[in-house]
Protein backbone atom coordinates (compact mmCIF):
# COMPACT_ATOMS: atom_id res chain seq x y z
CA UNK A 1 0.00 0.00 0.00
CA UNK A 2 1.48 3.25 -0.79
CA UNK A 3 0.97 6.89 0.05
CA UNK A 4 -0.84 9.47 -1.91
CA UNK A 5 2.62 11.24 -1.93
CA UNK A 6 4.09 8.24 -3.42
CA UNK A 7 1.59 7.74 -5.48
CA UNK A 8 1.61 11.05 -6.79
CA UNK A 9 5.42 11.61 -6.40
CA UNK A 10 4.67 14.98 -4.19
CA UNK A 11 6.51 15.28 -1.06
CA UNK A 12 4.02 17.45 1.03
CA UNK A 13 0.72 19.39 0.45
CA UNK A 14 -0.03 22.73 1.58
CA UNK A 15 -2.18 21.74 3.94
CA UNK A 16 -4.30 18.50 5.18
CA UNK A 17 -7.92 19.39 3.72
CA UNK A 18 -5.95 19.95 0.11
CA UNK A 19 -4.47 16.71 0.73
CA UNK A 20 -7.55 14.92 1.34
CA UNK A 21 -9.45 16.00 -1.45
CA UNK A 22 -6.73 14.91 -3.80
CA UNK A 23 -6.96 11.72 -1.90
CA UNK A 24 -10.86 10.94 -2.21
CA UNK A 25 -9.98 12.24 -6.30
CA UNK A 26 -7.18 10.23 -6.98
CA UNK A 27 -9.20 7.56 -5.00
CA UNK A 28 -12.59 7.67 -6.74
CA UNK A 29 -10.05 7.34 -10.13
CA UNK A 30 -8.45 4.04 -8.53
CA UNK A 31 -11.93 2.68 -7.87
CA UNK A 32 -13.58 3.66 -11.06
CA UNK A 33 -10.53 1.55 -12.55
CA UNK A 34 -11.29 -1.28 -10.33
CA UNK A 35 -14.61 -1.68 -11.52
CA UNK A 36 -13.99 -0.71 -14.91
CA UNK A 37 -12.24 -4.18 -14.56
CA UNK A 38 -14.50 -6.00 -13.70
CA UNK A 39 -17.69 -4.63 -15.51
CA UNK A 40 -16.18 -4.72 -18.56
CA UNK A 41 -16.00 -8.76 -19.13
CA UNK A 42 -19.89 -8.46 -17.67
CA UNK A 43 -21.02 -6.14 -20.88
CA UNK A 44 -21.63 -3.30 -18.43
CA UNK A 45 -20.85 0.35 -18.47
CA UNK A 46 -20.79 1.77 -14.80
CA UNK A 47 -23.65 4.19 -15.66
CA UNK A 48 -25.47 0.60 -16.66
CA UNK A 49 -24.83 -1.23 -13.41
CA UNK A 50 -25.79 2.17 -11.76
CA UNK A 51 -29.38 2.12 -13.65
CA UNK A 52 -30.02 -1.58 -13.12
CA UNK A 53 -29.04 -1.51 -9.41
CA UNK A 54 -31.07 1.34 -9.25
CA UNK A 55 -34.18 -0.28 -10.87
CA UNK A 56 -33.64 -3.08 -8.58
CA UNK A 57 -34.33 -1.21 -5.51
CA UNK A 58 -37.63 0.49 -6.99
CA UNK A 59 -38.53 -3.28 -8.69
CA UNK A 60 -41.13 -3.97 -8.45
CA UNK A 61 -42.23 -0.80 -8.91
CA UNK A 62 -40.85 0.68 -12.30
CA UNK A 63 -39.39 4.35 -12.44
CA UNK A 64 -39.24 7.55 -14.87
CA UNK A 65 -36.50 8.58 -16.78
CA UNK A 66 -36.18 11.80 -14.30
CA UNK A 67 -36.46 9.50 -11.41
CA UNK A 68 -33.70 7.17 -12.77
CA UNK A 69 -31.52 10.45 -13.42
CA UNK A 70 -32.04 11.79 -9.57
CA UNK A 71 -31.25 8.71 -7.93
CA UNK A 72 -27.59 7.95 -10.00
CA UNK A 73 -24.05 8.31 -9.00
CA UNK A 74 -23.30 10.33 -12.43
CA UNK A 75 -26.80 12.07 -13.49
CA UNK A 76 -25.07 14.17 -16.63
CA UNK A 77 -24.86 10.76 -18.05
CA UNK A 78 -27.35 10.06 -21.45
CA UNK A 79 -29.79 7.62 -19.87
CA UNK A 80 -31.49 7.57 -23.18
CA UNK A 81 -28.67 5.64 -24.25
CA UNK A 82 -27.98 3.54 -21.28
CA UNK A 83 -31.50 2.73 -21.42
CA UNK A 84 -31.46 1.61 -24.90
CA UNK A 85 -28.15 -0.62 -24.71
CA UNK A 86 -29.40 -2.54 -21.55
CA UNK A 87 -33.11 -2.59 -23.15
CA UNK A 88 -30.86 -4.32 -26.38
CA UNK A 89 -29.32 -6.85 -23.85
CA UNK A 90 -33.76 -7.68 -22.55
CA UNK A 91 -32.49 -6.42 -19.07
CA UNK A 92 -34.91 -2.96 -19.02
CA UNK A 93 -38.54 -2.88 -20.72
CA UNK A 94 -39.76 0.27 -21.41
CA UNK A 95 -42.93 1.14 -21.77
CA UNK A 96 -44.88 4.41 -22.51
CA UNK A 97 -46.85 6.03 -19.90
CA UNK A 98 -49.86 5.94 -19.65
CA UNK A 99 -50.86 9.46 -18.06
CA UNK A 100 -47.82 11.47 -19.88
CA UNK A 101 -47.09 9.91 -23.85
CA UNK A 102 -43.71 11.88 -23.46
CA UNK A 103 -42.78 10.40 -21.05
CA UNK A 104 -41.59 6.24 -20.34
CA UNK A 105 -41.89 4.14 -17.42
CA UNK A 106 -38.72 1.71 -16.70
CA UNK A 107 -38.47 -1.38 -15.34
CA UNK A 108 -35.67 -4.61 -14.62
CA UNK A 109 -36.86 -7.68 -16.23
CA UNK A 110 -36.14 -11.05 -14.82
CA UNK A 111 -33.16 -11.44 -16.84
CA UNK A 112 -32.01 -8.18 -15.74
CA UNK A 113 -32.43 -9.17 -12.03
CA UNK A 114 -30.50 -12.29 -12.59
CA UNK A 115 -27.57 -10.79 -14.56
CA UNK A 116 -27.34 -8.37 -10.78
CA UNK A 117 -27.79 -11.53 -8.85
CA UNK A 118 -24.63 -12.99 -11.22
CA UNK A 119 -22.84 -9.78 -10.08
CA UNK A 120 -23.27 -10.16 -6.60
CA UNK A 121 -21.99 -13.30 -6.51
CA UNK A 122 -18.73 -12.05 -8.43
CA UNK A 123 -18.31 -9.41 -6.19
CA UNK A 124 -18.30 -11.79 -3.09
CA UNK A 125 -15.76 -13.82 -4.83
CA UNK A 126 -13.50 -10.92 -4.90
CA UNK A 127 -14.61 -9.67 -1.60
CA UNK A 128 -10.84 -8.69 -0.69
CA UNK A 129 -10.42 -6.92 -4.03
CA UNK A 130 -13.88 -4.72 -3.86
CA UNK A 131 -13.73 -4.49 0.52
CA UNK A 132 -10.77 -3.63 2.27
CA UNK A 133 -12.14 -1.77 4.90
CA UNK A 134 -14.16 -3.17 8.27
CA UNK A 135 -17.45 -2.17 9.50
CA UNK A 136 -16.53 0.34 11.27
CA UNK A 137 -13.71 2.03 9.07
CA UNK A 138 -16.52 2.23 6.30
CA UNK A 139 -19.32 3.45 8.71
CA UNK A 140 -16.68 6.36 9.80
CA UNK A 141 -15.51 6.98 6.13
CA UNK A 142 -18.93 7.36 5.10
CA UNK A 143 -19.69 9.94 7.93
CA UNK A 144 -16.99 11.86 6.89
CA UNK A 145 -17.64 11.52 3.01
CA UNK A 146 -21.28 12.96 3.92
CA UNK A 147 -19.86 15.98 5.88
CA UNK A 148 -18.22 17.00 2.79
CA UNK A 149 -21.11 17.66 0.71
CA UNK A 150 -22.81 19.16 3.54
Amino acid sequence: MSSLEQAIKQKSFEAEEIKANLNVLYTANFLYNRISAFLKPQRLSHEQFNVLRILRGSHPKSLCQKDILSRMIAPKSNLTLIIKKLQDKHWVLVKASKTDKRAYQISITKEGLNKLKTLDKLMQEQRMDFHRLSESEAFHLNALLDKMRS
